[in-house]
């Protein structure tokens, strides 16, 4: 484990951020901007979001980021033909110029969110420029890594943030008073604009404001992961010294954080509650789900507390036993790392009392949805674990201190829509 931290001060190099010429639709190619989009691949927005996804328009950026084929060779290469003949039938066609792009996000219901997005030069942690907070499934790496060399493209960008308030953030705002290249809203309400941002002087204010800078990876912790394995097979200087990058300023546009809830299949809520007996105060609540999360709200003030659903009730979990919470969390880390619900959750109730292992799909899913993750415990007899966010200066310290977290243990958001520009290694 790297406990040195990264300073912002001491760094040598920090981002940068470089143009590109973006892959988009062609809006006459397709039957409508919002109907070719999607969340992030690792984002299920409804039980049967693929093919929902997959039926919204033939030419849905599913088809590229979920290739459906048999085995994963047949499903990159299938991903692989279906960009090929996308590009040579114009559906996606490269912009005439290189440039970054300001992305806005607008939900008409008071959240605007506005970044950059370009290719950002691929760091390792030990740089300290770009800092993870969670820990990697290797599987889905190299998924992503097989998807990427077939392609020979970042498909869809990653999340990340920093704290700016600055030039970059002014030439943004001065960036979206002009007409947008494209405006789409899409089916969940969010209208997302975007403009190409080429002006030579522009891009040298924006490179020159980062280039002192440290970013947080908010969403994408598997593609930069992936950036930085295919960096590593392909000589420098490449094309893959690059990766596709949002870049939101949280100290002007402040993202929302969410928890990312567990669903432990198998396991009734019975049984879980049997296994907590003595270690912890479990409270039934007869409450609708919106009160049940604000008591959970209310109940992390105190410590780590945890809300168990599946059997049509709600079941808050919290006190622990402070004697087993020393046995089961390891204790070779700091302070702020042992007390987050998602560790308590992962080295005390999956692994100690409830003997989950929690890289098996088979047995735990992790659903960003709190509806969606009650609904389907419901209906599958199994247990959902809702937790609570964890605030952004919480993850940005530990992430400054190289420590990760649980994986899955947050959700930064809005996420960009995929779909609306591409980048392609050889254009």
């Amino acid at each position: 484990m790297n406990t040195a931290g990264h300073s912002e001060a001491t760094e040598r190099r920090g981002l940068e951020l470089v143009p590109f010429r973006g892959l988009r639709y062609d809006p006459d190619r397709v039957g409508s901007l919002a109907a070719v989009t999607s969340p992030p691949y690792d984002v299920v927005v409804r039980p049967d979001g693929l093919h929902h996804l997959q039926s919204a328009d033939p030419h849905n950026i599913v088809r590229l980021i979920l290739p459906q084929a048999g085995t994963p060779a047949e499903r990159t290469e299938q991903a692989a033909d279906t960009l090929r003949r996308w590009l040579a039938e114009g559906v996606l066609a490269a912009d005439r110029e290189p440039g970054l792009y300001v992305y806005e996000q607008h939900d008409g219901d008071g959240m605007l969110q506005r970044g950059l997005i370009g290719a950002l030069r691929v760091s390792e942690p030990e740089e300290g420029v770009v800092l993870p907070h969670e820990d990697v499934m290797p599987p889905v790496v190299a998924d992503r890594a097989a998807l990427m060399r077939a392609t020979s493209a970042n498909l869809e960008p990653l999340l990340l943030t920093y704290r700016g308030d600055g030039v970059t953030a002014d030439v943004i705002e001065r960036t979206a008073e002009r007409s947008p290249l494209l405006t789409t809203t899409t089916e969940d309400g969010f209208r997302h604009r975007l403009w190409s941002l080429t002006d030579p002087a522009d891009v040298r204010l924006v490179q020159s404001d980062l280039a002192p800078r440290q970013a947080l990876i908010a969403d994408g912790h598997h593609r930069w992961a992936t950036y930085r394995r295919l960096r590593a097979e392909h000589p420098s200087p490449s094309p893959w010294d690059y990766g596709l990058v949002l870049l939101v300023d949280t100290i002007r546009y402040p993202l929302r954080v969410r928890a990312i809830h567990r669903l432990l299949h198998g396991l009734p809520v019975a049984d879980a509650l049997t296994a907590l007996a003595g270690h912890f105060r479990v409270r039934r609540l007869t409450v609708a789900l919106p009160k049940a999360m604000e008591v959970l709200a209310d109940a992390t003030c105190a410590g780590n507390a945890f809300l168990l659903a599946g059997d049509g009730a709600f079941h808050l979990v919290d006190r622990p036993d402070p004697a087993l919470l020393a046995r089961t969390v390891p204790a070779d880390r700091p302070a702020a790392w042992r007390t987050l619900d998602a560790t308590v959750l992962h080295a005390t109730l999956l692994a100690h009392l409830w003997r989950i292992p929690e890289d098996s799909p088979a047995h735990v899913a992790y659903i960003h949805d709190t509806a969606a993750t009650v609904a389907k415990a419901e209906q599958d007899g199994s247990t959902a674990v809702l937790m609570h966010p964890v605030r952004e200066d919480v993850v940005r310290e530990l992430a400054r201190q190289g420590v990760t977290m649980p994986r899955k243990s947050t959700s930064f958001g809005p996420k960009p829509a995929s779909g609306l520009v591409l980048r392609a290694l050889d254009v």
